[in-house]
């Protein structure tokens, strides 16, 4: 996961994203919310410097992240947190399988209906 081999920095807190699975930059990839296109210019950020997204992040594994304000999921319409837990959740759990494994191309790493939803896409340029 190295960008140029120096590795991607935290716009908020500086450090190295040293893990795929701190990575809040590949957790938007593969869940969709970021074009495969733009991923090597778009901000980098550790998931815990993110709770805007890493609040989504579901699981016993996960430390609970809390947001005040506007983006505070207990303030947004149920149905919909639901559905970003779900989404959001499978996505980390893709960045913890991707951690144990060597040789994938990056367009591999998506969730299957987003790796869908590029082909198309793809097609539909060409």
């Amino acid at each position: 996961m190295a960008k140029c081999d120096e590795g991607y920095r935290c716009d908020v807190c500086g450090e190295d994203v040293e893990r795929i699975t701190d990575s809040g930059l590949y957790l938007r990839y593969v869940v969709g919310m970021l074009d495969p296109e733009t991923l090597h210019t778009s901000p980098e950020r550790h998931l815990a410097c993110d709770p805007v997204l890493s609040q989504f992040v579901v699981h016993p594994d996960f430390p609970p992240q809390a947001v005040q304000g506007d983006f505070d999921k207990r303030t947004l319409d149920e149905r919909f947190v639901r559905q970003r837990e779900q989404l959001v959740t499978r996505g980390w759990l893709r960045l913890r399988e991707l951690a144990r494994q060597d040789g994938l191309s990056l367009l591999e790493y998506p969730l299957p209906e987003v790796q869908e939803q590029m082909r198309r896409k793809a097609g539909a340029t060409e």
